[in-house]
């Protein structure tokens, strides 16, 4: 645990200065006066900058999840006068983000869930959505590169209306800084990195006459006390580090984390259709899965995974060849296409299937062939991680900050929006009974809550990301076999269905 590092301001040396001027005999008394009013308004600049805020609940990172939980707070009767500070280096947050719906769309997206989707309601950020980009999408498709195996997903199979909605990154993220500001809500943004934080006040501090009330709370152990690049203090009841898979909060806070990296990266980008895109299509390739995302008027998204020095050639090499290689991917390359299924004469899943789903008896499709690249390719590499600890006396993690995922599933940012709404709903019930918020009894209920969650997905995530890994002759085989029992065996299809849908529960057969 690191202290922060209380800043002296020291004059003696110019004062000294001043006084060694004016006792010269030729010196101005109107040079003096100058001088003497110069120096007030700086000790006064200083006074402003070091002035140390009290807040409810400082959120460092401004994404998209800590910017959920603030909308989640603004929202919450409970919670909505609550004074916030939002800590985040970007200079743009804050200001109108001004979206043209004429332009492409912007290759960072995100796939949210009908779970995140009716929490967006719940909080009414929703309708901003709707006025941006955004696709919903109602049929999957997942195939193996070897032919011998494929699965559809049909909402209709568990009686909703979509599987998802495909919106960029940048929409989600205004639409729920456009909710927060048709609120009341309390909340100063502080376009500055967070550089020290200090949770526990050294021994010898003690509260005397002139101490503010804010300060006398971070001696008594009530606050923690943060320290910006800018210079300027705060204190607050509650951090919450959303600062992303690097956290400094995290960091400083002290919190271990287990992971590792998977030795492949991600190339992103958005590309162009002859017609419209309106199922999300992944394949199974040799070095990674292969993903087109429906985003709109004829574009899509793709997101390719790869070994780094494919993704190297792949992001660098000329476009035309780039959307070759994309097409190349998602028809015949690799593999043929597959028939109903390798093991569809065993038929040795037929005692289960029960009630056929729609999906069970739809036929393989070829997806949408790629025109053009409409943006330009980005790569990040991947890496799974997570936090031992979600909670610390007055610190909290949520979202990347506590657990990162492979982007297989695209389920990382439902996972983060879960964090967020969930400890929002931990911070009222806090509030309602009279405990402070900042305490590591309440916000254990949020880790509680959001582990076995976070964890089982990961483990999922990280299953598949092995299973796909290795092209050998029986595993292809047993690949095979759970496409086949996930195409047909209709318990096990919805089951999935639901809890990729974003249901708290994978029950196998119910």
């Amino acid at each position: 645990m690191r202290r922060a590092i209380t800043r002296k301001i020291s004059s003696a040396s110019a004062t000294n200065a001043y006084q060694s001027k004016v006792t010269r005999k030729n010196f101005c008394s109107g040079a003096a006066a100058n001088e003497a009013a110069a120096s007030q308004k700086h000790e006064d600049k200083e006074h402003f900058v070091h002035t140390v805020q009290p807040y409810d609940i400082a959120i460092v990172g401004g994404g998209m999840v800590g910017m959920a939980l603030a909308c989640s707070l603004a929202t919450t009767p409970l919670t909505k006068h609550l004074n916030v500070a939002i800590i985040d280096s970007n200079p743009a947050l804050g200001s109108k983000l001004i979206i043209k719906k004429e332009d492409p769309p912007d290759p960072r997206v995100s796939t949210v869930t009908p779970a995140t989707i009716s929490i967006f309601k719940d909080i009414g950020a929703w309708q901003y959505v709707q006025q941006h980009r955004h696709a919903y999408f109602d049929k999957m498709q997942v195939w193996d590169y070897t032919g011998l195996g494929y699965t559809k997903y049909n909402a209709r199979d568990v009686n909703r209306d979509v599987l998802g909605c495909v919106v960029e990154n940048k929409v989600l993220h205004s639409s729920l800084f456009s909710r927060i500001k048709d609120t009341d809500f309390q909340k100063t943004i502080y376009p500055s990195r967070l550089s020290s934080m200090s949770l526990h006040p050294s021994s010898s501090s003690k509260v005397v006459d002139s101490t503010s009330s804010a300060e006398a709370s971070y001696i008594k152990g009530r606050s923690a006390k943060l320290e910006l690049s800018d210079g300027s203090s705060l204190y607050a009841k509650l951090v919450v580090g959303a600062d992303g898979g690097k956290s400094h909060v995290r960091q400083l806070a002290g919190f271990k984390t287990t992971g590792w990296n998977y030795s492949q990266n991600a190339i992103i980008c958005t590309v162009e259709h002859s017609v419209d895109n309106q199922c999300a299509w992944q394949r199974f390739l040799p070095s990674g899965p292969i993903a087109l995302l429906p985003i709109g008027d004829k574009f899509s998204n793709i997101v390719w995974t790869m070994d780094p020095k494919e993704s190297s050639d792949y992001k660098s090499m000329d476009e035309d060849d780039f959307v070759k290689a994309v097409n190349h991917a998602l028809d015949y390359g690799y593999g043929p296409h597959p028939k109903s299924s390798l093991l569809d004469g065993m038929d040795m899943f037929s005692w289960l299937r029960g009630n056929s789903v729609i999906s069970a008896n739809e036929s393989f499709e070829v997806p949408p062939r790629v025109l053009k690249l409409a943006s330009a390719r980005m790569a990040f590499p991947l890496s799974l991680m997570h936090a031992n600890d979600y909670v610390s006396k007055r610190v909290v993690l949520i979202g990347d900050a506590a657990h990162t995922v492979h982007p297989l599933a695209g389920q990382g940012v439902n996972l983060g929006f879960g964090d967020a709404f969930s400890l929002s709903r931990i911070i009222t019930e806090g509030i309602a009974v009279g405990t402070d918020i900042g305490e590591v009894s309440l916000l254990k209920k949020y880790e509680a809550e959001r582990k076995p969650t976070n964890v089982t997905m990961m483990a999922i995530l990280d299953g598949f990301q092995k299973a796909y890994s290795v092209d050998f002759g029986p595993l292809n085989i047993l690949r095979a076999a759970a496409f086949h029992g996930a195409h047909h065996i209709s318990p096990l299809k919805k089951s999935i269905i639901s809890y990729a849908s974003g249901e708290q529960r994978l029950p196998l057969f119910s």
